[in-house]
């Protein structure tokens, strides 16, 4: 895996790149408008589905159907059936269309089956509840017996398939896009990235035909935008953060040695067999992006734009940016990595921290699931946000991490006194009980107990308060908490 991401080049604001804010603002539209209103709906009547007789009576069927049919994911199917995951099933089964003729078509459920007329019912009330389809129809369909639908090597490029996905390629449309759309202008810009899109669907659509599945996303007109950056400024030296696998620095390089590089990842990665990425799409809009940019500059329209000199790379954000898009791919070690190094440059980013916990929880047995935790617990902001970031990061290190959690006494102790004053008594006693006895000279403890004893005193726990009074007597027996609980105590409390 490479990737390589300029740092020469900054948007100049006097002459703003409005073509590539308005591709970014379009992308986001679609995919927070009607694509995410598609998904609302498809998930209501996912839930009817499920409710309904049409499980019991469909998804046996299809399995068998895939069997069958020799179809790569029968064995997973059937894996899912067997543990009842209806949803999977039935994404599977909506986009296999020839499964859905023969169901159409009564040959899977018969009218001679007894629960004939209760799966026709609801097979129509399923369908009814569907909402008419928008990612499909506007998406490249890869299926064998598809119709020709050519306008759609252009409006896949406004489709994505999350979230993560979308903002992956806005981060690099936007930080390959405003050095081109200077050099071409918004016009020609336009248009190439258009041309760049189409490219990538072409070749895409030639590697995968007749593979059943869907082509969405803008990394394909993305690419078309790295290759013409590479060519726009061919031999020129350009300073890159870059990735290689798990190894990441900082190069200046030619930036036309770039477009060799980056087509032999696509390749690699084809080869490799990287699934749910259409790497194919990408090297057709890279090879298109070139094509186009060489084009243009041989007629002379077109030369690199001299920006301003950058400030020196906010290492943070690339790590995070980086993160993010490994994240994004499902990338997950590498995808910790970065956010380890991100932690690096700002350890007290909660933010940061939080992402890198969340990914490393996927792994709890791993160290970076224990470091992420340790950074939260050892955040110095005292403000409610971080305390409750770390309440919550404890209880799920607490019931996840193994084989078991890696608390230090000072981590302990820190807790405990934190907890006591968001009112988490059960927590900061429980952590004051173990820091008492695997640390009882430890010399946070006496200040721990005398904060988490007041803090009970505060809220009217006054028998929580006096099981303290013991350890008080041992270890601060002239704190005023101390005296306090001594005062009243019971005669044999006291004596």
């Amino acid at each position: 895996m490479f990737y390589a991401i300029p740092l020469e080049n900054r948007p100049s604001w006097r002459n703003p790149p409005w073509a590539t804010i308005l591709l970014i603002v379009l992308n986001m539209v679609v995919f927070w408008g009607p694509q995410r209103a598609e998904e609302r709906a498809q998930e209501r009547a996912a839930q009817f589905y499920a409710a309904s007789s049409l499980p019991a009576l469909e998804l046996p069927a299809f399995v068998d159907w895939l069997a069958t049919t020799g179809s790569p994911h029968a064995e997973r199917a059937r894996r899912l059936l067997a543990r009842q995951a209806v949803e999977p099933l039935l994404d599977g089964l909506q986009n296999e269309p020839r499964f859905l003729k023969l169901l159409h078509d009564g040959l899977v459920v018969t009218p001679a089956h007894p629960q004939h007329a209760q799966w026709q019912q609801d097979r129509a009330q399923y369908e009814q509840s569907l909402p008419p389809p928008f990612t499909r129809r506007w998406a490249q369909d890869y299926s064998a017996d598809t119709e020709s639908k050519p306008w759609t090597w252009v409006t896949a490029a406004f489709l994505h398939g999350s979230t993560g996905h979308l903002l992956g390629n806005m981060l690099f449309l936007f930080l390959f896009g405003f050095s081109v759309e200077l050099a071409l202008g918004r016009g020609t810009y336009l248009a190439f990235y258009l041309l760049g899109a189409v490219g990538a669907a072409l070749l895409a659509g030639w590697a995968y035909a007749g593979k059943g599945s869907i082509g969405l996303g803008a990394s394909g007109a993305v690419s078309a935008l790295m290759g013409m950056y590479a060519v726009l400024y061919r031999l020129r030296r350009i300073r890159f953060f870059y990735q290689l696998f798990f190894y990441f620095n900082y190069v200046t390089a030619p930036a036309l040695i770039l477009l060799p590089a980056w087509i032999a990842n696509e390749l690699l990665q084809h080869l490799l067999g990287g699934q749910g990425i259409a790497y194919m799409a990408h090297l057709g809009g890279l090879l298109t992006g070139a094509a186009l940019m060489a084009a243009a500059m041989h007629l002379r329209k077109t030369r690199p734009v001299e920006l301003p000199a950058p400030t020196a790379p906010d290492p943070f954000e690339l790590h995070s940016a980086a993160a993010r898009k490994l994240a994004a791919e499902m990338k997950f070690d590498a995808a910790c990595a970065e956010w380890r190094a991100a932690a690096q440059h700002r350890p007290d980013d909660a933010d940061a921290l939080r992402a890198w916990f969340n990914l490393a929880r996927l792994q709890p047995a791993g160290d970076d699931f224990h470091r992420a935790a340790q950074r939260i617990f050892r955040l110095q902001r005292q403000d409610p946000a971080t305390l409750e970031l770390q309440h919550a990061s404890y209880l799920t290190y607490l019931n996840q991490a193994r084989p078991g959690a890696r608390l230090s006494p000072g981590d302990m102790a820190r807790l405990a006194r934190r907890f006591t004053r968001v009112q988490q008594f059960e927590d900061a006693q429980r952590l004051c009980q173990a820091l008492a006895k695997t640390a009882p000279d430890h010399a946070e403890l006496a200040d721990t107990l005398t904060v988490c004893a007041n803090g009970l005193l505060q809220a009217g726990r006054h028998a929580q308060a006096q099981q303290w009074l013991p350890q008080l007597l041992r270890v601060a027996p002239n704190d005023m908490v101390t005296r306090t609980l001594l005062q009243q105590a019971p005669p044999a409390a006291a004596g």
